[in-house]
C-alpha cells in the first residue's frame, strides 16, 4: 500500500479543510465547552507552519582505539533508521491502527477530526484527538524540544489551541516532506514502551530483532505499544503484558478489516506468544566491558570546554547527539592489566588495586584496571567510584603515593646541577635542624625540628643519587630536599602534571619528597611518561576523536608541552632503571627491556605503590584500603589467598606492573633510552665521597608522614 515518493497534501485539500473546522466552530455555542471553543475560533488561522524540528535524541557509542564498542550514553535510547530499514510489515500495521487512511487525506483528517471535535462537545473537554499520523510526529517534536517542565506541559495540554496549533504545523509538514518520509520520521520518533524510543530501538529492546526484520506478530505488537505505552509496558509486570497482548490482538484484527492481511493470518499470529525478550539496553558505564574508563571519559566531556561551551551543552551532545566517540583504551593492553591484577589481588579483598597505562608523548591512556568491579552492590564488594582517576574524572581522595614521589627530588637535584655519583650521609634519623630549613613557595617557614623521619628500606651512611634512590632511603631524601629546596622539589612535581586527586592544593610539607599528597594512577602514571618521553609532559588524553550524527568528525590532539630538558630526563631514567637491578625490586625484576621505576610505601604500610615506564609505555599501580588507608593498614592482611605481614610497593604493585608490561608489550618492538650525557652527569662534583664514610647506623621502619604528624 506504500506510495513511495508521492506527495498526498494540496494546497485544495487544506483549504477545504480549514473551511469545514471554521463552519464548525460556526456551530451556536452551548454551555462551557461551546464557550471554550468558540473562544479558540476567533484565533483559527488554518495556514502551514514551519515547525522547526530539532534531531531527535540519539545513542551516542563509545568505542576503543580498535573500534570495538565499549559503552552507550543517552536521554532515550534511540537508533535512528530510514524507510528501507523498517519491514513493510511494521509500516503497514502502524497505519492500520493509528490512521489507516494516512495514505488518503492531506494533513488533516477530516472524517477524524470532525468526529473529535463532536464527541469533544458532547464531554465537555478534549476527549479524542482524531489526530494523523503527521499531527502526532507534530506532537513528538514538541514534546522532544521543550526544555522546561512548562513547555512539556503545554505540548500534552487537552485544549483547542494546542490542536490547532498542530493542525497548522501538520498542514507545513505535509508540504514539506512525502508521506513515506512522515512515517519514516514517526517511527524514529515514538515511544514504545520499555525505555525504547523509536522503532529500531523497540525492535530490539522487545524482540532482539532489528526494525527489518520484524514478524507479523512483532509489528502488530509494536504497533500497538504507542497509543499508551506506558500502561502497555511489557518490562513492568503480568498485567502490562497482558495489556499488550490484548492490544496486538487488536490491531491484528484491525488490519484484516481493512484488507491488509488475511483473516487466516490474523488468526495464526493471535495464537502466537506476546514473545517479549526484554533485550537489556546497552549503555551505562555499569554495563561496560571497561567501566572506569567509561567514567573517565563521561567526565572528561561533561567537564572539557573543548567539547562545549557549556556544562549543559556538553550534556545534551552526549546523552542526546548520536555521537561516535573514538577513544585511546587499547583492549590487549587492558585485557594485560587486567589479568595482572587478578592474580595478586581478589575481587573480595577489601584493599583494592587500581592500575593506569600510558602512553608516552601523547598522553593516550591505554588502559585503566581496577580489582573491584564497579557498581553499587555491597554484597559483591563493588566499588562506586573511579579509584583509578582522580574525583574530577569520577574518582575519589585516591591514596598517598609514598616514595614514588622522591623521583620529584631526583630530577630537582639534577635540574641544580648534581652528578649521578654526588651524594651525601644519609643519617639513621632526619630531624629539620630549624623551622626555617624548610620553606613552602609561599617563603613560609614549614621545617619541623621536633620531629625525627626514619628509614624503612636500606640502610644509612653514605648515599649517592643513584644509590639512595635504589634504596629509596627516607633519610637521604629528606637531606637532598633540604640541599634543593622543597619549593624547587614542589615545582617540579607541578610541572610533571602532578595534583592531588581531590582536587585541592598540594600540601607543601617537609615531608613532600614521602609522598604525603593523596593522588591517583592516571595522574602519577602521566608523570612517569613524561621522563619516557624525554621531558615532555603531555595530559592525560581519552578521546581521539567524534563523529557526529550527520558524519563530521571532529579530532583531538594531545596536548603536550617541554616540562624537563630531555638531557634531565636520560639521567633521570638512568638512575631508576637501577631500582629493578640493584634496589628495591631486585627480587622481582625487570621486565626483559629497558625500564625504570620507583617503589613506594607509605606510613606505617597505608598504601603501596609501584610506577614506572619503558620508552614505548608508562604505568602507575596503587593499593589501599577505599574504608579509609590510615585506619585499615596493609599489615596483617590476606590478599589474593596470600597472607602478608606488611605489604611494599615491591609486595604487590611492582609484581602487577611488572606483569602488566610484559604482557602489554609483549608485540612491541623494545626500544633502548637514550644515553646520558656523561660528561654533565656522570662522576662527582662538589658532593664526592668522603675519604673516611662514616659508619653505618642501625635501620629503623621507613615513615611517611601525614601533615598531621608533622604539626604534632
Amino acid at each position: 500500500m506504500s506510495r513511495r515518493g508521492t506527495k498526498i497534501v494540496r494546497l485544495g485539500a487544506a483549504g477545504a479543510a480549514a473551511g469545514v473546522l471554521v463552519a464548525a466552530i460556526a456551530i451556536p455555542a452551548v454551555g462551557g465547552a461551546g464557550f471554550g471553543f468558540v473562544a479558540a475560533a476567533g484565533e483559527v488561522n488554518l495556514k502551514p507552519a514551519d515547525l522547526v524540528e530539532p534531531p531527535p535524541a540519539e545513542v551516542t557509542i563509545v568505542r576503543d582505539a580498535k573500534g570495538g564498542e565499549i559503552a552507550r550514553f543517552y536521554e532515550e535510547y534511540r537508533e535512528v533508521v530510514g524507510f528501507d530499514e523498517i519491514s513493510e510489515t511494521m509500516k503497514t500495521a502502524i497505519v492500520a491502527i493509528e490512521d489507516f487512511r494516512f495514505y488518503e487525506h492531506g494533513a488533516i483528517d477530516i472524517e477524524g477530526t470532525l468526529r473529535a471535535f463532536a464527541t469533544n462537545l458532547q464531554s465537555g473537554r478534549v476527549s479524542q484527538g482524531g489526530s494523523s499520523i503527521t499531527q502526532q510526529y507534530v506532537k513528538q517534536v514538541l514534546l522532544n524540544s521543550a526544555d522546561t517542565e512548562a513547555e512539556r506541559n503545554a505540548a500534552l495540554e487537552a485544549s483547542y489551541a494546542r490542536k490547532l496549533n498542530e493542525l497548522r504545523y501538520a498542514m507545513g509538514i505535509e508540504e514539506k516532506y512525502t508521506k513515506d518520509q512522515i512515517l519514516e520520521k514517526y517511527l524514529n520518533i515514538a515511544y514504545f514502551g520499555a525505555g525504547a524510543y523509536g522503532v529500531e530501538a523497540a525492535a530490539k529492546r522487545f524482540f532482539g530483532e532489528s526494525a527489518a526484520k520484524l514478524t507479523l506478530p512483532q509489528a502488530a505488537t509494536l504497533a500497538g505499544a504507542v497509543q499508551d505505552p506506558n500502561a502497555t509496558d511489557p518490562n513492568l509486570g503480568k498485567q502490562h503484558r497482558e495489556r499488550l497482548l490484548k492490544r496486538r490482538n487488536v490491531v491484528l484484527d484491525r488490519m484484516a478489516e481493512l484488507g491488509r492481511i488475511t483473516t487466516a493470518e490474523a488468526a495464526k499470529a493471535r495464537a502466537t506468544k506476546l514473545g517479549y525478550k526484554g533485550t537489556q539496553i546497552p549503555g551505562g558505564c555499569e554495563s561496560s566491558k571497561y567501566p572506569y574508563f567509561c567514567l573517565y571519559v563521561r567526565h572528561e566531556i561533561l567537564s572539557n570546554p573543548d567539547f562545549g561551551r557549556t556544562a549543559k551543552a556538553r550534556l545534551t551532545m552526549l546523552n542526546r547527539g548520536g555521537l561516535t566517540i573514538r577513544t585511546t583504551i587499547d583492549p590487549a593492553m587492558q585485557a594485560a592489566a587486567d589479568r595482572a591484577i587478578k592474580r595478586y589481588v581478589h575481587a573480595s579483598d577489601e584493599p583494592v588495586a587500581s592500575e593506569a597505562l600510558m602512553e608516552p608523548g601523547t598522553g593516550a591512556i591505554k588502559a585503566m584496571a581496577a580489582s573491584r568491579r564497579y557498581g553499587r552492590s555491597a554484597a559483591r564488594n563493588e566499588i562506586s567510584y573511579n579509584v583509578v582517576a582522580d574525583a574530577a574524572h569520577g574518582g575519589g581522595i585516591g591514596f598517598q603515593p609514598g616514595s614514588t614521589f622522591k623521583t620529584f627530588t631526583l630530577i630537582t637535584a639534577l635540574k641544580e646541577g648534581m652528578k649521578l655519583d654526588d651524594g651525601l650521609t644519609a643519617g639513621a634519623g632526619y630531624r629539620a635542624p630549624a623551622y626555617s630549613t624548610f620553606k613552602n613557595c609561599a617563603g613560609q617557614s614549614i621545617g619541623d625540628p621536633t620531629h625525627t623521619v626514619t628509614n624503612d628500606e636500606g640502610s644509612p651512611g653514605w648515599k649517592t643519587l643513584r644509590s639512595g634512590t635504589w634504596d629509596s632511603v627516607n633519610t637521604f631524601f629528606m637531606e637532598l630536599e633540604e640541599r634543593v629546596g622543597l619549593c624547587d622539589t614542589v615545582k617540579t612535581a607541578k610541572s610533571l602534571g602532578i595534583r592531588r586527586a581531590d582536587g585541592k592544593k598540594l600540601q607543601e610539607f617537609e615531608t613532600f619528597t614521602l609522598g604525603i599528597n593523596e593522588t591517583d594512577p592516571v595522574t602519577v602514571a602521566s608523570a612517569y611518561a613524561a621522563i619516557a618521553a624525554r621531558g615532555t609532559y603531555c595530559a592525560p588524553m581519552a578521546i581521539t576523536h567524534i563523529t557526529d550524527r550527520n558524519g563530521k568528525t571532529t579530532r583531538y590532539r594531545p596536548k603536550c608541552r617541554e616540562a624537563l630538558e630531555p638531557a634531565i630526563a636520560d639521567a633521570t631514567a638512568e638512575v631508576l632503571s637501577g631500582v629493578f637491578k640493584e634496589g628495591t625490586m631486585s627480587g622481582v625484576g625487570g621486565i626483559g627491556r629497558d625500564a625504570a621505576g620507583k617503589t613506594g610505601t607509605t606510613d606505617d604500610y597505608a598504601s603501596a605503590w609501584f610506577a614506572g615506564f619503558t620508552p614505548d609505555l608508562a604505568a602507575a599501580v596503587s593499593l589501599g584500603d577505599p574504608r579509609g588507608s590510615q585506619r585499615h593498614k596493609l599489615t596483617g592482611v590476606t590478599i589474593g589467598g596470600r597472607y602478608y605481614g606488611a605489604v611494599q610497593g615491591a609486595s604487590i604493585p611492582g609484581p602487577i606492573w611488572k606483569d602488566t608490561m610484559m604482557s602489554a608489550l609483549s608485540g612491541v618492538e623494545p626500544t633502548a633510552f637514550a644515553p646520558i650525557d656523561a660528561a654533565r652527569f656522570e662522576g662527582c662534583g662538589e658532593g664526592c665521597r668522603q675519604e673516611k664514610p662514616e659508619e653505618p647506623g642501625e635501620a629503623t621502619p621507613e615513615v611517611t608522614l601525614s601533615p598531621d604528624d608533622i604539626l604534632e
